[in-house]
């Protein structure tokens, strides 16, 4: 998908395994519950529970939409309610300290939700029509997450944007964003996002203008790099995927809800 590498519902199946999904003891990435021996999770059930984990309805344009009281939205609530108050405490700390503290953001399922493109391509990923969905700037936001923006922001937290999204994919997400309410830092000095022509040179060990080779957590955890190399101390990364959230350079990392898809 808009990550690297982009496993449907069915590897899904695995993922999740037949639960009640994120927040209430579901498998996830880090907790495979595959098993060659049985039988997989029926995927026509998955979906099921699934739209009821969004509490998935078409609206009037025919665009599904989650709704603001399904177990989705309550988990994103939770997860929102901790990060408010580490962020609190860590912006207090850092600026006694004399530090710069920073939080840095996933775009795709993090502050913009792809539940409708996900819903009607069956949980499978094409290139062409993810990237004309990402052009129309239409996505609706994650629940909290723009607000979430706000609040970090007026602590006097640095917010940072570190993406999958390609770089000829900017101005889509910048318009998006500020759409949903999301107006904080949207240049390209706080938002990160996959350039395979002119990679930055701190990524020179996986990508140069010859091949991009990083990994998703080599992209994401050397981009932190060099955010807290510019003097900045992460205090939170928010991210819907492991991958996000791997590979260290912040003191806390906050996982958001997303049975839809596995990027590794």
């Amino acid at each position: 998908m808009h990550k690297p590498l982009r496993i449907a519902a069915v590897a899904a199946t695995c993922a999740v395994a037949g639960a009640a999904l994120f927040g209430s003891g579901a498998a996830t990435a880090h907790q495979s519950t595959a098993n060659s021996t049985h039988e997989p999770y029926n995927i026509g059930l998955l979906v099921k529970d699934i739209d009821t984990y969004y509490g998935a309805a078409l609206d009037s344009d025919g665009v599904y939409q989650a709704s603001p009281s399904s177990p989705y939205a309550k988990d994103l609530a939770r997860v929102d309610a901790a990060a408010r108050r580490d962020i609190d405490k860590a912006a207090h700390k850092a600026h006694h300290r004399g530090q710069k503290p920073a939080v840095v953001f996933d775009i795709d399922d993090t502050l913009l939700l792809s539940f409708d493109y996900e819903r009607k391509t069956n949980y499978t990923y094409n290139s062409t029509t993810w990237a004309d969905y990402v052009a129309r700037a239409d996505r609706p936001a994650v629940f909290g997450s723009p607000e979430l923006v706000e609040y970090a922001a007026s602590k006097g937290v640095e917010v940072f944007y570190n993406s999958g999204l390609k770089e000829s994919q900017r101005a889509s997400a910048v318009e998006n964003l500020k759409k949903v309410g999301v107006d904080v830092n949207l240049d390209s000095a706080h938002m990160f996002l996959k350039d395979a022509i002119n990679p930055p040179a701190y990524l020179s060990g996986c990508a140069t203008a010859a091949a991009w080779n990083c990994t998703t957590v080599q992209y994401k955890a050397g981009t932190r790099k060099h955010i807290e190399d510019l003097g900045y101390d992460i205090v939170g990364n928010f991210g819907d995927q492991y991958s996000d959230l791997d590979g260290g350079y912040a003191d806390k990392t906050y996982k958001l809800p997303n049975p839809t898809y596995f990027v590794s």
